[in-house]
């Protein structure tokens, strides 16, 4: 029999999911709405103010063209421009794939070999602070006008940012779970792709995200220095023939292939990576 006066035990507090008493938690449509709305506020604001002050102003449009004037000029070259963002595409597609697959097999290298680790990650380090406008003139020079200078370029411009991701990700491996492996008589190589490469693969899409958006730049500095074809030569010519309205329609080509460049990477990780994205979402 209970004592007199004993208080009674507190009832079990119900889990709010951390939102306040009375205050229903947020639907993730409606939050995924008004985030995607509030995205496009900023550049819908930007494109008015430009499309409106050049023409109050009485702004000469080779020095700031209106956006419709610059849309109406892309669709009047649609031909010339898709011919030279063919080729501008293809150098960034080639050079970028050749850069993922040498940059995985040296960073593997690397995590395996600390002789060679300490010898080239300074190299790797000291290839950043070379301006790629002093490397491109030496590329034709030695390789042409063709597409070995440009994919060479783009070569070196991407392949630090992904070697460093990748060591960066076997570093941060559980050493735990590579232990437990050991004692239950894994090899090297399985401990490897069992555990190394799936923790690596976050930090490894990463450093394809950043390196994704300077693989147009290269090709496209690489091709200011010389080409016969694609959208830095066209943004030369372009700016020597004063058709500013032309410049600024291969700047938005360029903004829109590396857009869309980013998207697929990011497309492409949440394929390989589910669990990763399916662990983030939880966590929110």
């Amino acid at each position: 029999m209970k004592a007199a006066g004993t208080l009674a035990a507190p009832a079990p507090r119900q889990d709010t999911g951390g939102t306040a008493p009375g205050r229903a938690r947020p639907r993730p449509l409606a939050r995924r709405a008004s985030t995607t709305a509030a995205a496009l506020v900023v550049p819908v604001l930007l494109l008015t103010v430009w499309e409106i002050y050049p023409a109050v102003a009485e702004v000469d449009p080779t020095v700031v063209p209106r956006p419709s004037l610059v849309l109406s000029q892309l669709w009047e070259f649609r031909d010339l421009a898709w011919d030279h963002a063919r080729q501008t595409a293809a150098e960034t597609v080639i050079g970028f794939s050749c850069s993922l697959v040498v940059a995985a097999v040296v960073a593997a290298l690397m995590d395996r070999l600390l002789w060679l680790r300490r010898g080239l990650y300074p190299l790797l380090v000291a290839s950043q602070t070379v301006p790629i406008i002093a490397i491109a003139p030496l590329m034709i020079i030695w390789f042409g006008f063709g597409l070995m200078p440009k994919v060479l370029i783009v070569i070196l411009v991407t392949f630090f940012p992904i070697v460093v991701s990748l060591l960066d990700g076997f570093a941060s491996t559980d050493q735990e779970g590579m232990r437990l492996l050991r004692t239950m008589g894994a090899s090297s190589r399985q401990i490897f792709f069992m555990v190394r490469v799936p923790t690596a693969l976050p930090h490894f899409f990463t450093g394809v995200r950043i390196a994704i958006t300077y693989a147009v730049t290269a090709a496209i500095v690489a091709e200011y220095v010389g080409a016969e074809k694609g959208l830095g030569i066209w943004m030369m010519m372009s700016k020597s023939a004063f058709q500013t309205d032309l410049v600024f329609a291969a700047i938005l080509i360029t903004a829109l292939m590396s857009t869309l460049l980013f998207l697929l990477v990011g497309l492409v990780a949440r394929l390989v990576m589910p669990w990763y994205y399916a662990q983030r979402s939880a966590r929110r």
